[in-house]
C-alpha cells in the first residue's frame, strides 16, 4: 500500500499550494519536487484564494504569521473546502504565543481539515487550548517515548475523532492516526531534528500524499511519514566527514 501512495505521488504529480513560513519555504518547494509533486506558493490574500482553485491541496503551516498571510490563509482555506480540495494544517509552534495559538484554533473551528501534522506539543495545545512549547519544538516533557507510548496512540485516536481528520504527531516516535487506528513508524534519523525545515517538508509532502491518495488519506499520511524518514537514513548513510 505504501509503495502504490508514493507511485501515486509521482504518476499523477499533484499541484500543492503551500502558505508556509519564510524560513523554510524554499526547501518546502523543493522536497515536493523531489517527491513527485509540484508546489507554487502564494500568500497574497487577493492571490492566494485565485491560485488555490488551480490547485488539488491547500497546505497551512502557521511558522511566520502576519496579518496578511492569516488572511490568506481563510481566504484559501475556504476556497478549497468548497472545491473539495484536501487540506492540511501544521500549527508550528502552537502554544509558544497566543497569536499562534488562537490562530489554528480559529483555522480548525471554521473548517475541517483533512490532516493535522504537528509535533506532540503542538497538538495538545489544540486539544487544551494552551500549552508549552520549546520555540517551535516540542516540550521535552511531552515526548512520545514507549513508556506511555499506549497513552499517546489512545490521545492521537481520540484527537482524531474530535476533530474529524488524520493526525500526524512526529517526533523521535512517530504516530499517524484516525479514530480507529494508529500506525507507530520508528524510521529517520535523530540528527534530522538538528536542521531546521523537516517538520514544514514533511507537511507539504504529506499534503502531496494526500491529494494523490485522496481514498486513503491514513495510509497516504503514514506512507509520506515514512517516507520522510527513510529519506533521512538514505541521506545520512551518504554524508561524509565533515559534512
Amino acid at each position: 500500500m505504501f509503495k502504490t501512495c508514493l507511485d501515486n505521488v509521482r504518476a499523477n504529480c499533484p499541484l500543492i499550494h503551500n502558505i508556509t513560513n519564510y524560513v523554510t519555504v524554499n526547501d518546502v518547494a523543493n522536497v515536493l519536487l523531489a517527491i513527485g509533486a509540484s508546489p507554487i506558493m502564494a500568500d497574497e490574500p487577493s492571490d492566494a484564494a485565485e491560485i488555490t482553485k488551480i490547485c488539488g491541496g491547500l497546505n497551512v503551516n502557521i511558522g511566520t504569521l502576519n496579518k496578511r498571510t492569516i488572511k490568506a490563509m481563510f481566504a484559501s482555506a475556504k476556497n478549497a473546502a468548497a472545491l473539495g480540495h484536501k487540506l492540511l494544517l501544521d500549527p508550528v509552534g502552537a502554544g509558544a504565543s497566543a497569536l499562534r495559538t488562537k490562530t489554528a484554533l480559529d483555522l480548525l473551528k471554521k473548517f475541517r481539515f483533512d490532516i493535522v501534522r504537528g509535533n506532540i506539543s503542538e497538538i495538545k495545545t489544540l486539544v487544551l487550548g494552551s500549552g508549552t512549547t520549546k520555540g517551535v519544538d516540542a516540550d521535552v516533557a511531552d515526548a512520545v517515548t514507549d513508556s506511555n507510548l499506549d497513552k499517546a496512540v489512545a490521545f492521537a485516536k481520540s484527537f482524531s475523532a474530535s476533530k474529524k481528520c488524520v493526525v500526524a504527531i512526529t517526533g523521535a516516535i512517530d504516530l499517524v492516526a484516525d479514530a480507529r487506528k494508529c500506525y507507530v513508524i520508528r524510521n529517520g534519523r535523530a540528527e534530522m531534528s538538528r536542521i531546521t525545515g523537516t517538520g514544514c517538508q514533511l507537511s507539504a509532502v504529506t499534503a502531496a500524499f494526500a491529494v494523490a491518495n485522496p481514498n486513503n488519506l491514513l495510509e497516504a499520511t503514514a506512507a509520506a511519514v515514512c517516507a520522510m524518514g527513510l529519506a533521512g537514513e538514505i541521506g545520512w548513510s551518504k554524508m561524509q566527514d565533515g559534512d
